[in-house]
């Protein structure tokens, strides 16, 4: 346990000297202040508009922040050499897997807090009636998904070759679900055999993050989600990240290290 929050400590600190989370959170504040300044003669249209462009900025910038940090951290190690004397301490490959994904989604978490503490912070002082336990809702399922993505990352970071290419991948495919998994049913429906089962096999396969998406819930002011629906979303996601963990453990102790 000790050496997971050793080199979970790393990672966080490594996220901080960077600037790409400065800038990130820059370009939020921005246009939450945006939001917190607007007065179109009480349009809520325009306010709603403009709660929904700052939520989308967070979760960019989260998936961003997330994606990248977490495909760099391995292959990062074995190009600057520190895997040697890491692994020599004696640290094992299933630490270093766990160790980088905490430390990884641990960062992750304290931006997203940041975000979502300064989006609420301006609400309330703009006067908005928003529901502060729908807040932490959000942010905690919100960060629940970034850690089924993180530990994807990090398994594709011991699948492809460059930490850009699996970066877009990545990318791509958080993408793809979040567009099109919750409608691979309908579309599986459509389509005769054996196509129709393979879509439905995807659609019960792929980890469905767009469950853990509530901005809609946040911009429009409803009550907070049940309690036991976010354990359950919990639960789910724990599940998909510990599989994409347990993969990334099995590759990396099967892949031979450059000499």
């Amino acid at each position: 346990m000790k050496t997971w929050f050793a080199l979970a400590g790393v990672v966080v600190r490594e996220l901080y000297r960077r600037k790409d989370f400065y800038v990130l959170f820059v370009l939020t504040a921005l246009i939450t202040l945006l939001l917190a300044s607007v007065d179109f003669f009480e349009d809520v249209r325009v306010v709603r508009y403009l709660r929904e462009v700052t939520l989308l900025l967070i979760w960019v910038s989260a998936l961003v922040i997330a994606v990248v940090t977490a495909a760099r951290q391995i292959p990062a190690e074995r190009e600057s050499r520190t895997i040697f004397p890491l692994l020599a301490k004696p640290v094992t490959r299933a630490q270093v897997v766990v160790g980088k994904f905490a430390g990884v989604w641990l960062a992750s978490g304290l931006a997203l807090a940041l975000f979502y503490g300064f989006y609420l912070l301006v609400g309330a002082l703009q006067g908005a009636p928003g529901s502060w336990t729908l807040g932490l809702q959000a942010f905690w399922l919100h960060w629940m998904m970034l850690a089924v993505v993180v530990s994807m990352a990090i398994l594709g970071s011991l699948i492809f070759s460059a930490p850009s290419v699996n970066s877009t991948i990545c990318f791509i495919v958080v993408a793809g679900i979040l567009l099109l998994a919750g409608h691979l049913n309908v579309i599986a429906a459509a389509q005769p055999d054996p196509w129709g089962s393979v879509v439905y096999g995807l659609y019960y396969a792929l980890p469905h993050l767009e469950l853990f998406d509530v901005r809609d819930l946040l911009i429009h002011e409803h009550p907070p989600v049940a309690w036991g629906a976010v354990g359950v979303a919990t639960l789910y996601a724990a599940v998909y990240a510990g599989l994409f963990l347990l993969g990334a453990w099995w590759i990396f102790r099967k892949k031979a290290l450059p000499t």
